[in-house]
């Protein structure tokens, strides 16, 4: 199956947009998914609230940087990868959502702070997942060579000095942050596999940058400094 930039672009549309309205199936619960009565007697905990803003605001940013920021070339992308990638998503997503809106969940363990404080690590994730993005798809030029994104006076930016995908370390940093908000063990699940398959990928693109821009990411780590 061959496939252009705009195919591609629609697929990664395809593969987020799901999770995003899946969820606020279960946000609603469905008189299909919860039972009626024991959903209008349970009081809903302000987390569950919290925790539908940030999965639909991390999906929106997808969204939204697959239309404006991120650049698709040419390719060929395997029909079984892309219902491998929406099964994958969607599937989570539908564990993820049970869990979360239903009627019986059990709020965090330490209450309000591990709340807030999770919820500003997400956002801050979240922020620099978006300006990493945008640094990478504006990438400048000297001459006829392409310049590795440098840090710029958005702190954000600054975790190029350490890794060369940053974009992955705070992808991570989201949803290991939604996992303490919720503190439920499906996202734990995904977020674990998440941190591996990202890893995967920053070594694989950090060896690539290694050969494009050499000596700028020499001293970088790929994902997460020291570790990876």
């Amino acid at each position: 199956m061959s496939d252009t930039g705009e195919e591609r672009r629609k697929f990664f549309l395809t593969e987020y947009t799901g999770p995003l309205l899946i969820y606020l199936l279960f946000y609603i619960r469905l008189s299909t998914i919860y039972d009626q009565v024991e959903s209008r007697k349970n009081f809903r905990h302000p987390v569950v609230h919290l925790a539908c803003f940030c999965h639909c605001l991390h999906y929106i940013r997808h969204l939204l940087e697959t239309l404006f920021v991120h650049k698709f070339s040419e390719g060929h992308t395997p029909l079984k990868n892309m219902i491998k990638g929406c099964a994958f998503y969607w599937g989570f997503t539908s564990w993820i959502a049970y869990y979360i809106n239903h009627p019986r969940y059990t709020p965090p363990s330490f209450g309000h702070k591990q709340v807030s404080y999770a919820v500003l690590a997400f956002l801050m994730c979240e922020a620099g997942n978006h300006f990493i993005n945008v640094a990478l798809a504006h990438q400048t030029n000297a001459g006829n060579r392409t310049c590795f994104p440098s840090p710029t006076y958005n702190p954000f930016t600054w975790l190029f000095l350490l890794v060369s995908c940053p974009n992955y370390t705070y992808e991570a940093g989201s949803w290991i942050s939604f996992t303490v908000m919720t503190q439920t063990l499906p996202v734990g699940i995904f977020a674990f596999l998440m941190v591996i398959q990202m890893s995967l990928w920053a070594q694989k693109k950090h060896k690539l940058y290694l050969k494009r821009f050499y000596p700028e990411v020499r001293r970088k780590a790929a994902m997460i400094p020291i570790i990876f």
